[in-house]
């Protein structure tokens, strides 16, 4: 049945000027599912993974039992959930059951306590065991992993596991509380499970409790499957760099199917907001007139409707022009999104230069991607950054809390209503 997904496609220009070299194009390209499969509602395949080590003492544990009540809260009988815990061993505190007496799991909850150190990887495997015993078409599979502090020596074994849990469809979402994590370790976990990283701050550990009711929420707007986008380019049109717009800015991993065949993995799509991808694609010269570039081709399922296979296809039209005024217009929503997405990795690139002992260089673009913010309306997270470029200026580095909440902050700039009008 045809109309489940609508694929938008919208350029930076309607039109380019016509000049003797290659020019970039901005495609913004929108899946969003239609209120066809609105009424879909997956039951849900959950595993919490916490961590219960010593440093997650007082309000920190508090708070993650409260949040962990909630999720529970939130599903149904149909959904199967199961809790493990993790400081140097792993606790099976809920196995794969239903979730049909919420009392039973709240006191199971309330059992949970904090003490000794972190090894990672031995809640994401007893986690990852549990979610495999219940796979399957139709159901929506999500692991939440929450830690505060280091895991030691197991790095490269967390990865191998959320690489499992991606080749499973079980996308991971990794909470680091607190600035005593491993940033680029939760960052590769979601990167490899085709999920997601964020921060909490640990001055607001109650924030916990938002993040995971957000994060069933999401699993529950999960309607279509297994998407996969393909952009087939005409020849001489090349791919620079694709870009996540939404859930949350980061770059994405694009496959060459072909010299002129490009393939982006997009997982589950939710009901109200979908994805979108950015493209940066290298155009050669043109004479005046509209041309096709590129083809884009959207794959996905409908499990509980017993769909496969279904395919939904958009060209990817741009003019060109030898009015200057005509190739002076644009797209004012794309160009909204280029820039949140430069100031993205204006950031990034400063947080590679602080590593490599760049002061500098990564000072100069803290304050170029805080001028960005300033005229954004972002003044806090503008006021942040320039903290941080003062403090790399003054003391030679930044603080680990203030590098973190910069680097998740910005790549939430798109997730307001109005940038997508």
């Amino acid at each position: 049945m045809p109309g489940e997904v609508n694929l938008v496609v919208r350029t930076n220009k309607p039109n380019f000027p016509v000049t003797n070299a290659p020019q970039m194009a901005y495609v913004l390209l929108e899946a969003m599912p239609t209120d066809v499969v609105a009424a879909v509602q997956m039951p849900l395949n959950f595993a919490l993974v916490l961590d219960q080590s010593g440093s997650m003492s007082g309000d920190k544990m508090k708070n993650m039992k409260i949040a962990a009540k909630i999720a529970v809260d939130q599903m149904g009988p149909g959904d199967i959930v199961s809790i493990v815990t993790y400081d140097e061993t792993a606790r099976k505190i809920v196995t794969t059951q239903p979730v049909t007496d919420r009392a039973a799991l709240h006191r199971q909850i309330d059992g949970i306590k904090d003490g000794g150190g972190t090894t990672m990887s031995v809640g994401m495997r007893a986690g990852l065991d549990l979610l495999r015993q219940n796979l399957g078409p139709g159901r929506a599979s999500r692991m939440i992993l929450l830690t505060d502090g280091q895991t030691f020596g197991d790095e490269p074994l967390c990865q191998q596991i959320a690489g499992e849990a991606g080749q499973s469809g079980i996308p991971i979402t990794a909470y680091g509380l607190g600035e005593d994590w491993n940033q680029q370790l939760l960052e590769g976990i979601a990167h490899a499970s085709a999920g997601v990283s964020d921060f909490i701050d640990d001055a607001t550990p109650h924030k916990i409790v938002d993040e995971f009711r957000r994060s069933v929420m999401s699993a529950q707007a999960a309607v279509v499957q297994n998407a996969n986008l393909v952009l087939r380019l005409v020849q001489g049109v090349t791919p620079k760099n694709v870009w996540q717009v939404l859930p949350q800015i980061s770059k994405l991993g694009h496959r060459a199917l072909s010299d002129r065949d490009v393939q982006v993995f997009l997982g589950d799509l939710e009901k109200g907001q979908g994805r979108s991808v950015l493209v940066e694609l290298m155009v050669p010269p043109r004479q005046t007139g509209r041309y096709r570039i590129a083809q884009a081709e959207l794959d996905y399922e409908v499990p509980l409707s017993n769909l496969t296979a279904q395919k939904v296809k958009a060209d990817i039209l741009l003019g060109f022009t030898g009015d200057p005024a005509q190739a002076a217009q644009v797209d004012p929503g794309v160009m909204n999104i280029i820039e949140k997405v430069t100031t993205f990795k204006l950031q990034t690139r400063a947080l590679d230069d602080a590593a490599a002992g760049n002061v500098a260089g990564a000072t100069q673009k803290l304050r170029a991607a805080a001028t960005r913010l300033l005229e954004m309306g972002e003044t806090e997270l503008a006021a942040d950054m320039q903290r941080e470029a003062t403090s790399l200026e003054q003391g030679g580095q930044m603080s680990a809390k203030g590098t973190k909440k910069i680097s998740y902050a910005t790549r939430k700039l798109t997730q307001k209503l109005d940038d997508i009008p």
